[in-house]
């Protein structure tokens, strides 16, 4: 009572709880039965009583649930939250909410990624992504099945930060599984690339088509040769050829959204991977290829690859034509001199003395600089 007027209560309800005071109400003026309010609130008769009994005990307070404003059973104590900020503090303060979260469950320490981005977020240890308006780009559906479409890409990062040289990761990834292959190496070259693909070649077989960038490696400018113009062929580069002998067919992307599926996986494993490597105190190229085959890809492959559509295998067998240490090389056209010896790259060899055969001196041959190093010299497709 203020000065003779009776103050009025304002409660804040929800739209649910004004729907049911209603109700409430209206059993109260004799305009509804309670079995007909229990249906139409969807609640029992019984909770109707339970109600009615409340609403004239409280008033319209009855329809408040009794835990609002109370802390939740299932809140961590503030010195939990506080254990745990410190530690993403020592040890994961560049790290997402996810990975953060994930790392912590390894040391005893169980949170919920939601729950920790909260935490980091007031903390100031993580900043949300600000909402972007991008370009909108055709979403292309995977393809059904494993082995029908596989990308490459390469991607120069300081991947072992500051304890390590400077490196490129090359990567394969399967569309339609996410299923990956990797491999750090010191230069994007030709050689590098045909090595990567080589190991995905051994383990699965040949798959349908490649999907790549314009880069050079994949994709020649050179005028076409003679010897290529009279077998009515284009001018390909040394990776290129190597498709066509494995029946491989080639698909150049005509923008970086068309080969998204690649990019977002560099993008996560700048992220993730080069994290992992920090706490597992990778510092070179070798002991992080290690780390890849033993750890890092097993641990992908169980958690980040999907079903096919199609559970058909897509990839073929290589079969006893596909020698892989001839296909898998550089091969350069040379002219043999007279001393039956050829030239390249300001290198000279003589031709063995027992390999040396009729119609060998002038001869148009190949070199073959295979990925072990060895050059090889090849007459008449021998």
């Amino acid at each position: 009572m203020v000065g003779g007027r009776m103050e009025t209560e304002r409660i804040a309800l929800s739209q649910p709880e004004r729907d049911r005071l209603r109700v409430l109400h209206e059993i109260e003026q004799g305009h509804l039965t309670q079995v007909a309010a229990a249906q139409r609130i969807r609640i029992t008769d019984r909770q109707v009583r339970r109600l009615l009994l409340r609403l004239r005990e409280q008033g319209d307070r009855a329809v408040i649930h009794g835990l609002r404003g109370r802390p939740s059973n299932r809140k961590f104590p503030a010195s939990f939250e506080r254990r745990v900020l410190v530690r993403v503090g020592q040890r994961y303060a560049d790290f997402g909410p996810t990975l953060a979260a994930e790392h912590l469950a390894k040391e005893n320490l169980p949170v919920n990624r939601e729950t920790l981005r909260k935490w980091m977020t007031k903390a100031a240890l993580w900043r949300p992504r600000c909402q972007r308006v991008k370009k909108i780009h055709v979403w292309r559906e995977r393809r059904a099945s494993f082995g029908e479409l596989v990308m490459q890409d390469s991607s120069p990062f300081r991947w072992l930060e500051d304890r390590g040289p400077a490196c490129q990761l090359i990567a394969v990834i399967d569309d339609a599984t996410s299923r990956i292959y990797a491999r750090f190496v010191e230069h994007d070259s030709t050689e590098e690339n045909l090595r990567t693909f080589g190991k995905w070649l051994r383990r699965y077989g040949r798959p349908v088509a490649l999907y790549t960038n314009k880069n050079s490696i994949f994709r020649t400018t050179r005028p076409v040769a003679l010897a290529e113009q009279l077998r009515g062929e284009e001018a390909r580069s040394q990776f290129g050829r190597a498709l066509k002998e494995l029946g491989i067919a080639w698909i150049a992307a005509q923008s970086p959204q068309a080969k998204g599926h690649i990019e977002r996986l560099f993008k996560t494993l700048q992220d993730r991977l080069v994290k992992e490597m920090r706490l597992a105190g990778i510092d070179t190229i070798a002991t992080a290829n290690h780390f890849l085959e033993t750890r890092f890809l097993p641990e992908w492959e169980q958690r980040f690859t999907v079903a096919p559509r199609n559970p058909h295998n897509a990839h073929r067998r290589l079969g006893r034509e596909h020698r892989l240490e001839e296909i898998l090389s550089v091969h350069v056209a040379r002219k043999v001199a007279h001393d039956h010896t050829v030239s390249w790259e300001g290198n000279r060899w003589g031709v063995p003395r027992e390999e040396v055969c009729a119609g060998h001196r002038g001869a148009q041959v190949e070199i073959e600089r295979r990925l072990d190093g060895s050059h090889w010299l090849r007459f008449r497709g021998r």
